[in-house]
């Protein structure tokens, strides 16, 4: 069987923005990386399957409620992380990597396209934790 990770794909904004975003094997099923290759001190966002589905939920609540705000989520497991809008001056979701030095912010630009990237990276990252249970069975 032909393997297809690590699986990268940039996404850039008509701005220049852009962000990447990978999915690879980990021992706890996947590992999603998120970073911004265009910005050298832009932080990254490392997640796990879980993390990964949280932040694709949280990106359509953003959507939803931009121009208001709405409260932070956290999370915890492997890669902690936490998950916050900021409304103003240019929309933004700003994952705080719990224990790293600089939060990756992701702009309102960028939502759509991130959000179905990860759409098909979370089931990527669900198909490898299948892999992993069944591999430890």
């Amino acid at each position: 069987m032909a393997t297809i990770f690590p699986r990268v794909r940039e996404i850039a904004d008509p701005y220049g923005e852009v962000v990447r975003i990978s999915v690879e094997p980990h021992p706890g099923g996947a590992l999603v990386l998120i970073d911004r290759p265009d910005a050298p001190h832009a932080g990254k966002a490392m997640l796990d399957g879980y993390g990964a589905d949280v932040l694709l939920g949280y990106i359509m609540s953003a959507r939803l409620a931009v121009p208001g705000s709405m409260p932070e989520e956290e999370i915890g497991g492997l890669f902690p992380a936490r998950f916050q809008l900021e409304p103003e001056p240019d929309a933004a979701i700003i994952i705080d990597q719990i224990n790293d030095e600089e939060p990756l912010r992701i702009a309102a630009a960028l939502w759509d396209r991130v959000y179905a990237d990860l759409c098909i990276v979370c089931a990527h990252a669900r198909e490898l934790g299948r892999r992993q249970q069944a591999y430890l069975h």
